[in-house]
């Protein structure tokens, strides 16, 4: 797929036009800093993207205001004594080495222990952690997939967890496939639940319209306090990029 890209800088605002084979525009405001990106057709004049950045300016403001205010954690180490969340809820890591298999479990007293072989890497440390919040997930999702495909009447063809950074999920509606992010596994429950049903709908309705809405409130009457937790929650240290 041929891509291009440039800054444009409209009022007070400064955007990355990213120029696609797409048929629609598309505009985002990006955490952690709140960096502005619009996706165009190929073929789309430039000053009819400058007019809809324009139209958006209070919108995009007050996105970057939302992402200022939000908690956000500094770069992880995995190393003992550093927060780390799993379902929402805070845990105190402990690192622990031993000649054996690598394993995370969790305490009742608030505590998350990573054991790991004596001299093993930050990368091998974090890979751990991040295999073992992958399986969780997996384990949850698989149960919440069980009930919802059910009671909203549609049957996915395949799903998986990967790492993103602009999303917390998505729905190939053709490929009958959707993607979650594995940073959901840190999150309430509540919210895994919201963005698991959020992709299956798009499997009846691709756009965010009012149907999509009603569809959401349908089977999911509090969807929209989901969205609002899940935005307030702490974020990941992590620069995203155009």
């Amino acid at each position: 797929m041929s891509t291009n890209s440039y800054l444009i800088k409209v009022g007070v605002v400064e955007a990355m036009i990213v120029r696609k084979p797409v048929k629609n525009l598309h505009l985002a405001v990006l955490p952690p800093a709140g960096k502005v990106r619009v996706t165009a057709p190929l073929s789309m004049k430039e000053d009819a993207i400058r007019t809809l950045v324009a139209t958006k300016i209070g919108w995009i403001k007050k996105q970057q205001a939302k992402f200022a205010g939000q908690a956000r954690q500094t770069r992880r180490e995995y190393i003992s004594g550093e927060s780390h969340y799993f379902l929402g809820k805070r845990y105190r890591l402990e690192v622990v080495t031993e000649q054996a298999r690598p394993t995370v479990s969790l305490k009742a007293n608030g505590r998350m222990i990573l054991s790991v072989r004596p001299g093993s890497s930050r990368a091998k440390r974090e890979e751990v952690l991040i295999e073992w919040y992958r399986a969780e997930l997996r384990e949850i999702v698989t149960e919440l997939l069980s009930k919802w495909q059910n009671k909203i009447g549609v049957q996915l063809d395949t799903w998986r967890i990967m790492r993103m950074k602009t999303r917390w999920g998505t729905c190939n509606h053709k490929a009958g496939r959707i993607t979650l992010n594995l940073e959901l596994a840190k999150k309430p429950l509540s919210c895994i639940e919201y963005v698991t049903v959020h992709e299956l709908v798009h499997l009846i309705e691709k756009k965010h319209n009012e149907r999509f809405q009603k569809l959401m409130t349908k089977y999911l009457p509090k969807w929209r306090s989901a969205k609002e937790e899940l935005n307030r929650f702490i974020l990941a240290h992590e620069e995203w990029e155009y």
